[in-house]
């Protein structure tokens, strides 16, 4: 008896790339104090543990500003900011130190027990926190000093790098010593942001409370590129006072993902930390469930090469089944792969079609046509027709036509009419099936 396939089975198999996409990748984690002191929190650490586990390199950067303004207001102590920057004077320092050394120990004690009641219990997960950054006051502006608030001087990558080797999870916080064996306190996110410039990061993950960035209808943007975060960034920064005391998760986040992107950094994603296993959602899912700001679309329309074969067999195999497709071989497809133009998405071949062209009669065939079920909204079969009539018109083709059991209306709707058999390339006439009957559509171009 055969058995049903389970949510279970369909989500791992999905997921599987992705283990294998991000194993050995570096990831740099900004966490706020605010996800920190969430009810989620403990399901966060275990997700990165999760993380580690399958072989992603983990820093991981905490801020504190909650718990930092929870104690000042304990001990009636006003913080005033300059700019958007905590003036950090000696006294509000000791409560600075206070709280993020409170909460490195906080995140540490829950990373040591995160595997317990797993299946990897027992599997030693070592943190490592040290003098990895070296920092450097930021002196006087305007004539407001701002004494013990600094910024980054130089940070050790070979150190952090040789820790991640080694299959530890890097901690950094917002306090950092100096040459001069001072403290001062940082910008969580510029530590972020700078820790995953210098080593290279393959991503920048942070956390707000929102699912992501949330667009005037209560849409998450499930994509941005720099200059249209930019542009988000500064919207959100003319809502906001020039010394406001915290500007929220999505506009930090921004200005991180930005100056990231722009150095380098591939993509940054934006989660919420009140949402159970939205790290897990975003990383290892098709669509995600957050925002990532990305150099280049994480979707790419390309001429296959050999190693796609798996790929499109996956896409095109249930086609098949159903009698959409014409049945191809790895053989066939070996043969004809630089035939097939694919779009991929993270790894993932979520289209293909492939062009037969007939120099002779300045014909082309359109065929194999496929979109994965889950990206059939999107306008990806016009985006493969597009691609085909630029590379028809390159090759000096005049018509494109197809032959189709199942998509009928759609060729219509893009401007195909339908022709008899007799108006095919003589080779292509010799080959037709007359028992699948299929509907012959051209296009001119």
């Amino acid at each position: 008896m055969k058995l049903r396939s389970t949510a279970l089975v369909k989500g791992f198999r999905q997921s599987a790339p992705y283990v294998n996409a991000h194993r050995d990748k570096t990831m740099v984690i900004m966490l706020g104090g605010e996800a920190v002191a969430d009810e989620n929190f403990a399901n966060i650490i275990s997700d990165l543990a999760l993380l580690h586990s399958l072989g992603v390199k983990i820093v991981l950067v905490h801020g504190a500003r909650p718990q930092i303004n929870h104690l000042l207001d304990q001990h009636q102590y006003a913080s005033p900011y300059h700019k958007g920057v905590r003036v950090t004077d000696e006294t509000c320092l000791s409560y600075v130190m206070q709280a993020a050394g409170r909460l490195q120990l906080a995140i540490t004690a829950q990373l040591s027990m995160s595997l317990s009641n797993t299946p990897m219990a027992g599997t030693q997960l070592n943190v490592v926190s040290g003098n990895f950054i070296i920092s450097q006051p930021l002196g006087i502006d305007d004539g407001v000093d701002y004494y013990h608030s600094g910024k980054i001087r130089r940070i050790d990558t070979q150190g952090i790098n040789r820790m991640l080797d080694q299959g530890s999870i890097v901690l950094l916080g917002p306090i950092a010593s100096s040459v001069t064996g001072e403290s001062f306190n940082l910008l969580s996110e510029e530590v972020a942001t700078q820790v995953a410039i210098k080593l290279k990061a393959d991503k920048l993950i942070g956390f707000c409370s929102e699912q992501g960035v949330i667009d005037q209808h209560g849409d998450v943007f499930a994509e941005l590129f720099p200059k249209e975060a930019e542009k988000l960034q500064a919207e959100l920064e003319s809502e906001k006072t020039t010394n406001c005391e915290n500007s929220s998760g999505t506009l930090r986040f921004l200005r991180a993902a930005t100056a990231a992107c722009h150095a380098g950094v591939p993509r940054s994603h934006l989660i919420s930390y009140k949402v159970d296993g939205a790290l897990i959602q975003e990383l290892f899912s098709l669509d995600g469930i957050g925002t990532q700001v990305v150099k280049a679309s994480s979707e790419q329309v390309r001429v296959a090469e050999i190693d796609d074969i798996g790929g499109i067999l996956d896409l095109i195999e249930p086609l098949e089944q159903q009698g959409v497709l014409v049945r191809r071989s790895r053989e066939q497809l070996e043969q004809e792969i630089h035939q097939f133009t694919i779009i991929e998405k993270d790894g993932l071949i979520i289209g293909c079609a492939a062009l037969y062209p007939y120099p002779d009669e300045k014909m082309a065939e359109m065929a194999c046509v496929a979109i994965h079920p889950e990206y059939r909204d999107g306008n990806r079969g016009l985006l493969l027709l597009n691609h085909m009539r630029l590379q028809s018109k390159a090759q000096g083709i005049e018509q494109i036509f197809v032959l189709t059991t199942h998509s009928l209306h759609w060729f219509r709707e893009q401007g195909f009419h339908e022709m008899e058999v007799e108006f095919l390339p003589s080779h292509k006439q010799n080959l037709y099936n007359y028992q699948r009957k299929s509907k012959i559509l051209a296009l001119e171009l």
